[in-house]
């Protein structure tokens, strides 16, 4: 039995054997060309790694790369008997770089309503303020606050009394002139027969047809001065002077009221139909004076455009421009039947136009900025983009117009497009793990055993520890023609042979806990390393190790693993576009459609981790 040890140090690598400081042993030959396979493993997957940062994505050039060649030999085993035979190599490189899962929209033919935004006044077709006609104490009060009155409509009264007097004293004076006049009328009858009789002067008979005169003209001016007096009584009523809604209150009963009184008794606006006024350019406004005569829909919103308050018609243009603000004034009529507009109320006003008929209308996340303009980025036949300048037209809610750059039936892509540059190699969200990644597709290296897809496992890994296939050939991207030659013999080196590349096996995995090799009759190997009973617990070197050997996400969602990130996954996802709403909408649209179990949003999730297991650094 072998002697105990103190303890085993910090962290050492499980090729070698724990040392003993009572006897010392030396490294065996198999253990010292497992670590420098081990580490010609990292210098290579470092240096890939670091190749990948500093070359930036590029299309691929014209024909397909072919596909790696076959792979060598399997390597030997491991020193000292521990585990099984080497695992395989990795198979051929295929041509070009990482693709990127990108989500796509076709450019459709719509009508677009070309729409005036202006912000406008509310104005009351009509105003008066109630005031009285004559002075004197207000008796009653026939309205209530608010109080929508009609034309004529009995609204307060004034004492009466003096004008009623006055009224009497008009009378009388009428009907005293008046008898008056009717003596002066018959002594001129007299007058006049015996003229005839040439009993009489003419000039007498001139002088009583003179008075007759003047007393009919004081009869008139009697009945004038009655009329007034009747109207001055009338106006003892104060009446509604229009239909509207009257205001508050602005005197109360007691006080006496007169004409000059600046507020008056209160104010009467007319609400429906009412009125906005509103400045539009004067570019359109030659436009609108030639279609004045034609129906013109105008809408009202609120401050906040988001509550529609009432649909009315263009009434009318005003006849000069503004030359201070190059604006032209004008006014639509809405019917307010729901009473939402009032007067000096701020509204947003859009009014129609004209319509755009079949236009070329993507959704609005397609169209992208760049230092030269905006561009979208189309999708070509052979799974790349091209990016495409365009111009904006009209905006309509979640959709834009494109006066120019792209046709209609043609796809662009409207999610994924931040990796994106002209002739990146993208994969839809309906293709299959692997479609599109070869010829000049995108960067992945076929590990494990033969008859492995392409993009089915990450760079560098291997199957198990199983005896299979060497170091496969590395194929040369956009270069025609079959794949790069098969690789040399691979150089197994027992359980570690591909770590920390290679896929952990269930044997990798008992050697990772600390339990010793078996053999089929149950007992350890010849040679065998005793366990370390705190590989898994003490040691952090050891358990990174096993996690670099676990499968990667497809493999684990197809053994059952989880098909969706972290809650502190799904945090950070959101944390980082909380400044960018439209980036945060659609993360928030990519989690609902895993939490409903979307067999595209979790292939597209596992190809995520797939690339950021593989140094590519897919976003989140």
């Amino acid at each position: 039995m072998q002697e105990k040890t103190p303890g085993p140090p910090a962290d050492p690598p499980e090729y070698f054997e724990t040392p003993n400081p009572a006897q010392p042993r030396r490294l065996s030959r198999r253990a010292l060309v497992g670590g420098g396979v081990i580490a010609v493993a990292l210098l290579a997957g470092l240096g890939w790694w670091v190749w990948e940062l500093t070359h930036p994505d590029t299309p691929a050039t014209a024909g397909a790369g072919g596909p790696g060649g076959p792979g060598g030999p399997g390597g030997g085993g491991g020193g000292g008997g521990r585990m099984g035979g080497g695992g395989p190599g990795g198979g051929g490189l295929g041509g070009g770089r990482t693709a990127t899962t990108v989500g796509i929209a076709v450019a459709q033919a719509a009508d677009i309503p070309v729409n005036l935004e202006a912000l406008g006044t509310v104005v009351p077709r009509a105003t008066a303020r109630v005031r009285p006609q004559v002075s004197g104490p207000l008796v009653k009060i026939h309205f209530t606050e608010g109080q929508n009155v009609k034309r004529g409509q009995l609204l307060a009264e004034i004492d009466p009394r003096p004008f009623e007097m006055q009224l009497q004293q008009a009378i009388g004076q009428r009907m005293r002139d008046e008898a008056q006049l009717a003596v002066a009328k018959t002594t001129l009858t007299r007058y006049r027969t015996l003229l005839q009789q040439d009993s009489i002067a003419r000039q007498e008979v001139d002088q009583q047809a003179a008075q007759v005169g003047q007393l009919e003209a004081t009869v008139v001016s009697s009945k004038a001065q009655e009329g007034t007096a009747r109207l001055n009584l009338s106006y003892t009523r104060i009446s509604a002077p229009i239909s509207g809604r009257i205001g508050l209150r602005a005197v109360d009963v007691g006080n006496t009221v007169s004409p000059s009184d600046a507020n008056g008794i209160g104010t009467i606006t007319e609400l429906t139909p009412i009125d906005v006024e509103f400045s539009i350019p004067q570019d359109h406004a030659s436009w609108l004076q030639h279609n004045s005569g034609a129906f013109m829909e105008v809408k009202a919103y609120d401050r906040t455009k988001t509550e529609l308050l009432d649909t009315g018609v263009f009434a009318s243009l005003d006849n000069q421009i503004d030359t201070t603000t190059g604006t032209v004034k004008a006014k639509a009529r809405f019917n307010n039947a729901r009473m939402q507009m009032f007067p000096s109320q701020f509204v947003n006003v859009q009014l129609q136009v004209r319509t755009i008929k079949d236009a070329v209308v993507v959704p609005v996340t397609a169209v992208r900025q760049s230092g030269t303009g905006e561009f979208v980025f189309v999708l070509q036949q052979d799974r790349t983009v091209q990016m495409r300048p365009v111009v904006r037209g009209q905006l309509m809610g979640d959709r834009v117009q494109l006066v120019s750059g792209l046709r209609i039936g043609e796809r662009v892509v409207t999610e994924g497009a931040d990796r994106l540059r002209d002739g990146s190699r993208v994969i839809l969200p309906g293709d299959t793990p692997g479609q599109g990644w070869g010829g000049g597709g995108g960067r992945r290296r076929q590990g494990g055993a033969s008859g492995a897809t392409p993009g089915a496992s990450s760079p560098f890994q291997g199957a198990s520890a199983a005896q299979g296939p060497g170091g496969g050939g590395w194929g040369r991207g956009g270069d025609a023609g079959p794949g790069g030659s098969g690789g040399g013999p691979g150089m197994g080196v027992g359980p570690r042979a591909g770590s920390p590349f290679a896929g952990a096996s269930a044997m990798q995995r008992q050697a990772e806990a600390g339990a010793p090799s078996a053999r089929p009759g149950g007992q350890p190997e010849a040679g065998a390393m005793p366990a370390r009973p705190n590989a898994q617990a003490g040691s952090a070197p050891a358990r990174q190790r096993a996690e670099s050997a676990a499968p990667p996400p497809a493999q684990a969602a197809a053994a059952g693993g989880s098909k969706g990130p972290t809650p502190e996954q799904r945090q950070r996802m959101l944390d980082a576009v909380k400044d960018n709403p439209e980036q945060l909408e659609r993360r928030k649209r990519f989690l609902a459609a895993l939490d409903r179990g979307d067999p595209e949003a979790i292939e597209r999730w596992q190809m995520m981790q797939q690339r950021r297991r593989e140094g590519g650094g897919g976003s989140q």
